[in-house]
């Protein structure tokens, strides 16, 4: 991990859009700027920091552990985007582990620093509380198919909601990049062998194939009806 500042723009984050180029740039100005490699930690759970973190450059992924050492993915986060909202509204301890997919720079404000920007821009205020809104309805959306859904209608679900992101045509997605078994399974809380048997049923139904760059779903809705076929087990 490199050490010491590494000034940079915002001007691709998001959450930022509707501020001037001045305002911006003092905020760009207050940042800590820190490089990180692929797969090394950024925020570690229970930790007491309460940094606000943006994605400037790269790829995150959010994740927790179960009591056996489980991985669970809860979100892979890209450039423009930013993480650790939670802590730097409350103030307690982190509540997942963050870390790093490909080489990444991560700009952070204090929370102090986080709070008077949402104090003085409301609207970037408002648009915290709408992604917290979708997150509240993403992981309810969860401990539903993790409640009622069987492993296979799991997957069926996750892969339906990663097509409904990217559609490329009325009934047809290109999913990219290509999902990893084991990334999918730990979305789902299932092992990688049910996602490979999933998959591999998909292909030979004709559902979904698999091109150089992305897995395509050739038939969105055929996917929608099969993950609400069998609840339960």
């Amino acid at each position: 991990m490199a050490q010491g500042p590494e000034p940079g723009t915002l001007a691709g984050i998001a959450l930022l859009k509707d501020l001037t180029v001045g305002e911006r740039q003092r905020v760009e100005k207050l940042c800590r700027w820190r490089r990180y490699g692929a797969e090394e930690q950024i925020i570690d759970r229970e930790g007491d920091s309460s940094d606000l973190c943006f994605v400037v450059e790269g790829r995150v992924r959010v994740v927790n552990y179960s009591a056996s050492g489980r991985e669970i993915t809860l979100d892979d986060i890209v450039a423009g985007e930013y993480f650790g909202e939670l802590a730097a509204i409350d103030g307690r301890p982190r509540s997942a582990n963050v870390m790093s997919l490909t080489p990444t720079l991560i700009a952070t404000l204090t929370r102090a620093q986080f709070r008077e920007l949402v104090e003085t821009h409301p609207k970037l205020g408002y648009s915290v509380m709408e992604r917290l809104a979708s997150m509240v309805r993403h992981s309810t959306e969860r401990i539903m198919n993790l409640s009622t859904l069987a492993a296979n209608n799991r997957v069926f679900a996750e892969l339906l909601r990663e097509a409904r992101a990217s559609m490329s045509g009325p009934n047809e997605a290109s999913i990219s990049p290509i999902p990893v078994h084991g990334q999918l399974a730990s979305r789902v809380s299932t092992t990688r062998e049910t996602v490979a048997r999933v998959l591999g049923d998909l292909t030979r139904q004709g559902i979904v194939v698999r091109t150089k760059n992305a897995l395509v779903v050739k038939d969105v809705a055929r996917l929608a009806r099969m993950a609400e076929t069998v609840r339960g087990e």
